[in-house]
């Protein structure tokens, strides 16, 4: 979109040259938990006296995890890290491109008259320069495989646009590497992962804030598979160089709203952009979201996929993904013709305390099941999306 030479120079060496994850032709195995005796039920709070829950045992006493590798290397060690961080690459690259053209396709006055002054305008410039330091290290860890930075377009014309699509992006960027960072082969790698992507839960907050919303109504963050972020972010990838290998992730059909919530001016009327307001909802439990989704077969992204369904097509129910829960809504008036279908938005919290489980900016799919899900096995939904996600901003 807009060059920045010097930028993305130091981005090239960086990439080339950083050191600071090493390379080591060979990783070492990885403990397995048989090789190492498991600490006696007596001994984990949930199983003790009472009198020694959480307490140490002796002064030596230190637990340790069979995880732990003395000389771990951050290179990825399977198809599967390789795949899921070159995903979260191309996330990082987009974030990169993505808040340098906010700042120059807008005035000072543009970002003063939507309340976003110059102490703001040099935090969006800090969250660029952050994610140089989050592709280096993803590059690294891909080694010369690596992707590289692709084009982009974007569709806003206002600040406030590009403040509202910057907080969606980085929230299906966030929610998609929690998806897989737990299941990655290389703990290493994880690790790094892990304290990249806490950044950007930041730096989705902020975008929030900027935006007059609630800075955090949820009281947990939520994971999506690979192919749900990508299925997100790959219509804004215009091309990538040809020397970039092609995601294995697939891309599901397109879903959206006809009467999604406007956060916008639920911000603006908020009070603008702010730390904090009293404003932690913008939807409520039974009001009714209508849906219109593409069928399969279209052409996505800059891989040119076709996008895909393992259903018959014919969707039952509206899956909303939100904190650590998969909540169903059965749909009605379906049409599969002019794909249309409409449900009730469900209720519920996640414990009894808690606030509304619908709330915040979530994951919407259309399924053929309602099958129950945790967020330790919810890539297998994959099977039964008919269409999605999206995007919905409930709160």
């Amino acid at each position: 979109m807009v060059a920045f030479p010097n930028l993305f120079t130091f981005l090239h060496l960086a990439v080339g040259c950083a050191s600071f994850l090493s390379s080591v032709s060979s990783a070492p195995s990885q403990l397995r938990r048989d090789q190492i005796p498991i600490v006696p039920p007596a001994q984990l709070g949930a199983g003790a006296d009472p009198r020694q829950a959480g307490m140490n045992l002796s002064e030596s006493y230190q637990p340790n995890s069979s995880f732990l590798v003395k000389k771990p290397t951050s290179q990825v060690f399977s198809n599967f890290d390789f795949q899921s961080i070159a995903l979260a690459l191309h996330q990082e690259y987009i974030e990169l491109d993505l808040f340098n053209y906010g700042l120059v396709k807008f005035s000072d006055a543009d970002y003063d008259a939507a309340g976003i002054d110059a102490d703001d305008r040099h935090l969006i410039r800090h969250m660029a320069q952050q994610e140089i330091g989050h592709a280096v290290a993803l590059s690294n860890m891909l080694g010369p495989k690596a992707p590289k930075q692709c084009t982009y377009r974007y569709e806003f014309q206002t600040v406030p646009e590009f403040i509202d699509f910057s907080q969606r992006l980085t929230k299906w960027g966030e929610s998609g590497v929690y998806g897989f960072l737990n299941l990655l082969d290389n703990r290493a790698s994880a690790q790094i992962l892990l304290q990249s992507i806490t950044t950007e839960a930041r730096q989705q907050m902020s975008f929030r804030q900027f935006e007059g919303l609630f800075p955090m109504p949820e009281w947990f963050e939520t994971g999506i598979p690979q192919s749900w972020a990508w299925t997100l972010l790959s219509p804004w990838i215009v091309s990538c160089p040809e020397e970039n290998q092609p995601l294995a992730w697939e891309i599901y059909p397109a879903l959206n709203w006809t009467n999604q919530p406007d956060a916008i001016a639920a911000g603006k009327a908020a009070g603008g952009p702010s730390i904090s307001n009293n404003v932690t909802a913008l939807t409520q439990e039974g009001q009714e979201n209508t849906f219109v989704w593409d069928k399969p077969g279209k052409t996505q992204g800059p891989y040119k996929q076709k996008t895909k369904t393992h259903t018959s097509g014919v969707p039952k129910f509206a899956a909303y993904v939100s904190q650590f829960n998969v909540t169903y809504a059965p749909l009605y008036d379906v049409d599969t013709n002019a794909g249309t279908a409409k449900a009730r938005q469900p209720g519920g919290t996640v414990y009894p305390q808690g606030p509304s489980l619908i709330n915040s900016t979530i994951f919407v799919a259309l399924t053929d099941t309602d099958t129950f899900y945790t967020p330790a096995n919810l890539s297998l939904i994959n099977y039964h999306v008919v269409a999605g996600p999206a995007i919905y901003q409930a709160g």
